[in-house]
Protein backbone atom coordinates (compact mmCIF):
# COMPACT_ATOMS: atom_id res chain seq x y z
CA UNK A 1 0.00 0.00 0.00
CA UNK A 2 1.71 3.65 -0.82
CA UNK A 3 -0.23 6.82 -0.33
CA UNK A 4 0.67 10.30 -2.42
CA UNK A 5 0.64 13.73 -1.79
CA UNK A 6 -1.35 16.40 -3.09
CA UNK A 7 -1.10 18.44 -6.92
CA UNK A 8 2.50 18.92 -6.69
CA UNK A 9 3.48 15.07 -6.05
CA UNK A 10 4.46 13.72 -9.49
CA UNK A 11 3.38 9.85 -7.96
CA UNK A 12 -0.06 11.32 -7.83
CA UNK A 13 -0.22 12.48 -11.74
CA UNK A 14 1.79 9.26 -12.62
CA UNK A 15 -0.44 6.73 -10.63
CA UNK A 16 -3.83 8.35 -11.46
CA UNK A 17 -2.72 9.72 -14.82
CA UNK A 18 -5.22 7.11 -16.85
CA UNK A 19 -8.35 8.01 -14.71
CA UNK A 20 -7.27 11.95 -14.80
CA UNK A 21 -6.70 11.80 -18.44
CA UNK A 22 -8.88 9.18 -20.23
CA UNK A 23 -9.06 9.22 -24.07
CA UNK A 24 -12.46 10.96 -23.62
CA UNK A 25 -10.71 13.52 -21.97
CA UNK A 26 -8.98 14.00 -25.18
CA UNK A 27 -12.02 13.24 -27.10
CA UNK A 28 -13.73 16.13 -25.41
CA UNK A 29 -11.26 18.36 -25.96
CA UNK A 30 -10.91 18.25 -29.50
CA UNK A 31 -14.82 18.61 -29.60
CA UNK A 32 -14.63 21.95 -27.84
CA UNK A 33 -11.82 23.27 -29.75
CA UNK A 34 -13.72 22.59 -32.61
CA UNK A 35 -17.26 24.19 -31.67
CA UNK A 36 -16.71 25.93 -28.92
CA UNK A 37 -17.10 29.93 -29.46
CA UNK A 38 -14.86 31.02 -26.47
CA UNK A 39 -12.06 28.49 -27.69
CA UNK A 40 -11.77 30.16 -31.23
CA UNK A 41 -8.82 32.51 -31.74
CA UNK A 42 -7.48 34.81 -34.75
CA UNK A 43 -5.21 32.56 -37.25
CA UNK A 44 -1.44 32.27 -35.84
CA UNK A 45 -2.65 33.55 -32.28
CA UNK A 46 0.13 32.47 -29.66
CA UNK A 47 -1.57 31.23 -26.85
CA UNK A 48 -0.49 30.07 -23.39
CA UNK A 49 -2.19 27.04 -21.42
CA UNK A 50 -1.16 27.21 -18.13
CA UNK A 51 -1.30 24.10 -16.03
CA UNK A 52 -1.44 22.04 -19.56
CA UNK A 53 -0.49 18.64 -18.04
CA UNK A 54 -0.22 16.03 -20.26
CA UNK A 55 -1.00 18.56 -23.19
CA UNK A 56 -4.81 17.77 -23.70
CA UNK A 57 -5.77 21.10 -25.08
CA UNK A 58 -1.90 22.52 -26.22
CA UNK A 59 -1.18 20.24 -28.65
CA UNK A 60 -4.60 19.80 -30.31
CA UNK A 61 -4.22 23.84 -30.66
CA UNK A 62 -0.95 23.73 -31.71
CA UNK A 63 -2.36 21.63 -35.20
CA UNK A 64 -5.33 24.07 -35.55
CA UNK A 65 -2.45 26.49 -36.15
CA UNK A 66 -1.83 28.52 -33.13
CA UNK A 67 1.91 29.24 -31.50
CA UNK A 68 1.28 27.20 -28.49
CA UNK A 69 3.21 27.43 -25.28
CA UNK A 70 2.19 24.78 -22.44
CA UNK A 71 3.61 25.63 -18.64
CA UNK A 72 2.75 23.28 -15.97
CA UNK A 73 4.98 22.34 -12.78
CA UNK A 74 5.16 18.42 -13.11
CA UNK A 75 8.09 16.66 -14.89
CA UNK A 76 5.69 13.63 -15.88
CA UNK A 77 2.97 15.63 -16.98
CA UNK A 78 5.43 18.05 -19.09
CA UNK A 79 7.10 14.69 -20.29
CA UNK A 80 3.78 13.11 -21.66
CA UNK A 81 2.72 16.22 -23.65
CA UNK A 82 6.29 16.42 -25.50
CA UNK A 83 6.16 12.71 -26.10
CA UNK A 84 2.12 13.27 -27.25
CA UNK A 85 3.49 16.61 -29.47
CA UNK A 86 6.76 14.39 -30.78
CA UNK A 87 3.87 11.36 -31.85
CA UNK A 88 1.81 13.42 -33.67
CA UNK A 89 4.84 15.80 -35.16
CA UNK A 90 3.19 18.50 -33.75
CA UNK A 91 5.62 21.85 -33.08
CA UNK A 92 4.76 22.84 -29.09
CA UNK A 93 7.04 24.95 -27.04
CA UNK A 94 6.80 23.37 -22.73
CA UNK A 95 8.42 24.73 -19.98
CA UNK A 96 8.56 23.17 -16.46
CA UNK A 97 7.81 26.15 -14.27
CA UNK A 98 5.44 27.51 -11.61
CA UNK A 99 2.10 28.63 -12.34
CA UNK A 100 2.75 31.66 -9.57
CA UNK A 101 6.41 32.92 -10.82
CA UNK A 102 6.35 32.43 -14.64
CA UNK A 103 7.02 35.06 -16.26
CA UNK A 104 7.60 34.74 -20.57
CA UNK A 105 9.66 36.75 -22.65
CA UNK A 106 7.12 37.92 -24.17
CA UNK A 107 3.76 38.32 -23.82
CA UNK A 108 0.81 36.44 -25.46
CA UNK A 109 -2.48 37.06 -27.40
CA UNK A 110 -4.71 33.75 -24.96
CA UNK A 111 -4.02 32.49 -21.94
CA UNK A 112 -6.17 29.43 -20.58
CA UNK A 113 -5.98 27.38 -17.02
CA UNK A 114 -8.77 24.63 -18.07
CA UNK A 115 -10.33 21.71 -16.50
CA UNK A 116 -10.10 22.79 -12.84
CA UNK A 117 -6.69 23.64 -12.83
CA UNK A 118 -7.12 26.81 -10.29
CA UNK A 119 -7.17 27.05 -6.50
CA UNK A 120 -5.05 24.09 -5.29
CA UNK A 121 -2.36 26.46 -3.33
CA UNK A 122 -2.62 26.32 0.14
CA UNK A 123 -2.26 29.88 0.58
CA UNK A 124 -5.21 31.87 -1.34
CA UNK A 125 -3.01 34.70 -1.60
CA UNK A 126 -0.77 32.06 -4.29
CA UNK A 127 -4.40 31.29 -5.70
CA UNK A 128 -4.69 35.60 -6.63
CA UNK A 129 -0.92 35.23 -7.72
CA UNK A 130 -1.83 32.87 -10.67
CA UNK A 131 -3.99 35.28 -11.72
CA UNK A 132 -1.67 37.79 -11.51
CA UNK A 133 0.67 35.60 -13.60
CA UNK A 134 -2.01 34.91 -16.12
CA UNK A 135 -2.90 38.55 -16.35
CA UNK A 136 0.67 39.27 -16.97
CA UNK A 137 1.54 37.03 -19.57
CA UNK A 138 -0.71 38.58 -21.96
CA UNK A 139 0.15 41.19 -24.32
CA UNK A 140 -2.57 44.38 -23.98
CA UNK A 141 -5.77 43.39 -25.15
CA UNK A 142 -5.15 40.23 -25.02
CA UNK A 143 -7.46 37.26 -23.34
CA UNK A 144 -7.89 34.70 -20.84
CA UNK A 145 -10.33 31.78 -20.60
CA UNK A 146 -10.18 30.17 -17.16
CA UNK A 147 -12.80 27.50 -17.01
CA UNK A 148 -13.58 25.63 -13.13
CA UNK A 149 -16.32 23.56 -11.32
CA UNK A 150 -17.91 25.97 -9.69
CA UNK A 151 -19.24 26.70 -6.03
CA UNK A 152 -22.77 26.45 -7.15
CA UNK A 153 -22.62 23.57 -9.23
CA UNK A 154 -20.28 21.33 -6.85
CA UNK A 155 -23.43 22.12 -4.46
CA UNK A 156 -25.78 20.19 -6.57
CA UNK A 157 -22.91 18.05 -7.57
CA UNK A 158 -20.98 16.35 -4.41
CA UNK A 159 -22.66 13.20 -4.29
CA UNK A 160 -21.47 9.90 -2.15
CA UNK A 161 -18.38 7.95 -3.70
CA UNK A 162 -17.62 7.85 -7.09
CA UNK A 163 -16.41 4.43 -8.80
CA UNK A 164 -15.31 3.92 -12.22
CA UNK A 165 -13.14 0.93 -13.71
CA UNK A 166 -10.65 0.64 -16.18
CA UNK A 167 -10.25 -3.05 -16.99
CA UNK A 168 -8.92 -4.62 -13.87
CA UNK A 169 -8.43 -1.31 -12.41
CA UNK A 170 -10.49 0.19 -10.09
CA UNK A 171 -10.61 3.74 -8.50
CA UNK A 172 -12.90 4.92 -5.92
CA UNK A 173 -13.38 9.06 -5.41
CA UNK A 174 -15.24 11.21 -2.37
CA UNK A 175 -15.21 14.22 -2.36
CA UNK A 176 -16.11 16.30 1.14
CA UNK A 177 -17.16 20.02 2.04
CA UNK A 178 -14.38 22.09 4.11
CA UNK A 179 -14.37 25.47 5.64
CA UNK A 180 -18.15 26.58 5.22
CA UNK A 181 -17.58 25.65 1.29
CA UNK A 182 -14.32 27.54 0.91
CA UNK A 183 -12.34 24.11 0.16
CA UNK A 184 -13.24 20.37 -1.34
CA UNK A 185 -11.58 17.77 -0.09
CA UNK A 186 -10.99 14.93 -3.09
CA UNK A 187 -10.20 11.50 -1.37
CA UNK A 188 -9.37 9.06 -4.12
CA UNK A 189 -8.42 4.81 -3.64
CA UNK A 190 -6.76 3.13 -6.83
CA UNK A 191 -6.74 -0.68 -6.51
CA UNK A 192 -4.70 -2.02 -9.23
CA UNK A 193 -3.99 -5.99 -8.35
CA UNK A 194 -2.99 -6.45 -4.70
CA UNK A 195 -2.06 -2.82 -4.50
CA UNK A 196 -3.60 0.19 -3.39
CA UNK A 197 -2.56 3.68 -3.69
CA UNK A 198 -4.48 6.74 -2.19
CA UNK A 199 -4.08 10.35 -2.68
CA UNK A 200 -6.09 13.09 -1.38
CA UNK A 201 -6.07 16.81 -3.25
CA UNK A 202 -7.41 20.03 -1.57
CA UNK A 203 -8.73 23.07 -3.13
CA UNK A 204 -9.73 26.10 -2.96
CA UNK A 205 -13.31 26.41 -4.79
CA UNK A 206 -15.11 29.78 -6.03
CA UNK A 207 -18.19 30.90 -6.84
CA UNK A 208 -19.02 33.60 -10.42
CA UNK A 209 -19.15 36.47 -7.60
CA UNK A 210 -16.00 35.47 -6.15
CA UNK A 211 -13.83 34.68 -9.26
CA UNK A 212 -15.20 37.77 -11.29
CA UNK A 213 -13.64 40.07 -8.07
CA UNK A 214 -10.61 38.09 -7.88
CA UNK A 215 -9.92 38.54 -11.78
CA UNK A 216 -10.89 42.07 -11.44
CA UNK A 217 -8.22 42.54 -8.59
CA UNK A 218 -5.78 41.10 -10.59
CA UNK A 219 -6.28 43.60 -13.12
CA UNK A 220 -8.36 42.40 -16.07
CA UNK A 221 -11.01 44.32 -17.62
CA UNK A 222 -14.22 43.01 -19.55
CA UNK A 223 -14.58 39.91 -17.28
CA UNK A 224 -17.54 37.71 -18.23
CA UNK A 225 -19.23 34.72 -16.84
CA UNK A 226 -20.30 32.05 -19.32
CA UNK A 227 -22.12 28.33 -17.96
CA UNK A 228 -20.22 26.59 -20.62
CA UNK A 229 -18.29 26.48 -23.79
CA UNK A 230 -20.81 26.67 -25.95
CA UNK A 231 -20.88 30.42 -24.29
CA UNK A 232 -24.74 29.42 -22.31
CA UNK A 233 -25.27 32.06 -19.68
CA UNK A 234 -24.04 30.84 -15.94
CA UNK A 235 -27.91 30.09 -14.36
CA UNK A 236 -29.36 26.98 -13.69
CA UNK A 237 -28.25 24.64 -16.73
CA UNK A 238 -25.02 26.01 -16.69
CA UNK A 239 -22.29 22.88 -16.87
CA UNK A 240 -18.80 24.48 -16.33
CA UNK A 241 -17.84 28.12 -14.60
CA UNK A 242 -16.00 29.77 -17.25
CA UNK A 243 -14.40 32.97 -16.67
CA UNK A 244 -13.21 35.63 -19.77
CA UNK A 245 -11.29 38.38 -19.50
CA UNK A 246 -8.84 40.86 -21.06
CA UNK A 247 -5.96 42.65 -20.13
CA UNK A 248 -6.69 46.47 -20.83
CA UNK A 249 -5.35 47.63 -23.92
Amino acid sequence: MTRTGGFQDDDFWTEFHDFLFSGQRYAQAEELLDSSPLLRFPKGARVLDLCCGPGVFTEPLARRGYDVTGVDLSPAMIDRARARAAGTGTEVTYHREDARTYAPEKGFDVALNLFTSFGYFEDPADNAQVLRTLHGSLVPGGALVLDLAGKELLARKVTPPKVVRKGEDLMVQTDSVLDDWARLRSDWMLVRGDQVTRATLVWFVYSAVELRDMATEAGFTAVEIFGGFDGRPYDENAERLILRARRAA
